[in-house]
């Protein structure tokens, strides 16, 4: 399917999203107790920090992101990883309130940010023709780590204090990632792409807009509202993963469990939605993405046994797999591959600062009263306003054409 250099340029993206979950919301929020108890902070002062932390991070990569259209992309890689590590080792310390400000803004930035931002460019830039199902491969990475990571932190914490796990993880990445970025994209340039025998599906034909440009587009608000829904509201649950445990009264490790759900799903929708995109386009998929999300609230809203869990994180699951690949490929799609690097980095602080508002916003409900039922409400009329938004422009979403 794919030839040499296609297949180095994927496994580099299915890797790197694979440790970008060392800065995602899933991965942190597993140590949401350990550092409360650390530092005797609450719900509501954790989120708060974790909150501004991730919304500084948001805005510095808008103008970070953006170097990965001027700058060698093995030399990007080798920048990211190096701060990758650097901000795990920092995590450890964590010893007072300012030094988790920094850490989170550390690991928001460089895991979650830069490391997943740098595989989907990558991929979206390289790949035409399967862009669809190289993105879908990509992402497989993060599922991969969702599947794995929450029950193996689960139990290393039984073992070892949490302070150790992250001193290991640091030197995985600084010996690990070096070498495999060597190996995979070291001849990697800006002018490398996919072989494309196909007249049809020639890229110069469709007009490369630059991010100006495209902030001039209300098409790109109307999709973004759709495109945010998931980050804010899937890392309310993944940080407060606690919180609903404790008022949907599943167990200790329900959670934990259920994320083998939540993974399972999100594998078998992008395996599948990367070859739907190759062939019908991520425009026309864009509408389906955030539905089964909204049953997803519903579920949250009305069942309290314990199965309910793995429901609610598999409905999650499925969203989650057709929105990281939708998410770099209607992009490309709309607007382009020449500047997506740029608009990337833009799309993508959106999306972390969604990610901050998701979690500030949690922690204050939390903090005010609100049961994680009301919260559901609040979470369902938003992804269904945006969906109306979007239906209404979805026979719009097409690219102009030079």
């Amino acid at each position: 399917m794919f030839k040499s250099l296609s297949l180095k340029v994927i496994i580099f993206g299915f890797i790197f999203t694979f440790f970008s979950s060392f800065g995602q919301s899933f991965f942190l929020g597993l140590f949401n107790s350990s550092i409360r108890e650390t530092l005797s902070i609450t719900h509501g002062q954790f989120g708060s920090i974790y909150a501004s932390a991730t919304l500084l991070s948001s805005f510095l990569l808008i103008w970070v992101g953006k170097k990965i259209d001027d700058i060698n992309i093995f030399r990007f890689a080798l920048y990211v990883t190096l701060l990758l590590a650097f901000s795990c080792f920092f995590f450890s310390k964590i010893s007072s309130i300012v030094f988790l400000f920094i850490a989170v803004f550390l690991m928001r930035f460089s895991g979650q940010g830069l490391m997943s931002h740098t595989a989907t460019t990558t991929i979206s830039r390289f790949f035409t023709k399967s862009r669809g199902k190289a993105l879908s491969i990509c992402w497989f990475g993060l599922s991969t780590a969702e599947f794995i990571l929450p029950v193996l932190i689960v139990y290393l914490l039984t073992l070892t204090v949490w302070q150790n796990i992250w001193l290991f993880i640091s030197v995985l990445i600084l010996f690990f990632l070096p070498l495999i970025s060597f190996a995979l994209i070291k001849n990697l340039n800006f002018d490398s792409r996919e072989e494309v025998n196909d007249q049809n599906l020639v890229e110069k034909e469709i007009k490369n807009w630059t991010r100006i440009e495209v902030l001039k587009d209300f098409r790109f608000y109307i999709v973004c509202l759709n495109m945010l829904a998931m980050p804010w509201i899937a890392t309310g649950v993944f940080v407060y993963q606690s919180y609903i445990t404790e008022s949907k009264e599943w167990g200790e490790f329900v959670i934990a469990q259920s994320f083998m759900a939540y993974s399972a799903l999100s594998v078998i929708t992008l395996l599948g939605s990367g070859f739907l995109i190759d062939k019908f386009t991520s425009r026309k998929l864009l509408i389906f993405m955030n539905i089964p999300l909204l049953i997803s609230m519903l579920v949250l809203f009305y069942l309290d046994i314990s199965i309910s869990a793995f429901i609610f994180l598999g409905l999650i699951g499925i969203s989650n797999g057709l929105a990281n690949v939708l998410g770099s490929s209607t992009w490309a799609e709309i607007y382009g591959v020449k500047y997506i690097g740029s608009i990337k980095a833009l799309t993508t602080a959106l999306m972390v600062f969604s990610t901050a508002f998701g979690t500030a916003l949690f922690g204050l409900l939390i903090d005010k009263g609100f049961t994680i039922e009301q919260i559901a409400v609040i979470s369902f009329v938003y992804i269904f306003l945006s969906l109306i938004a979007l239906f209404l422009v979805r026979n719009r979403l097409n690219p102009e054409y030079i």
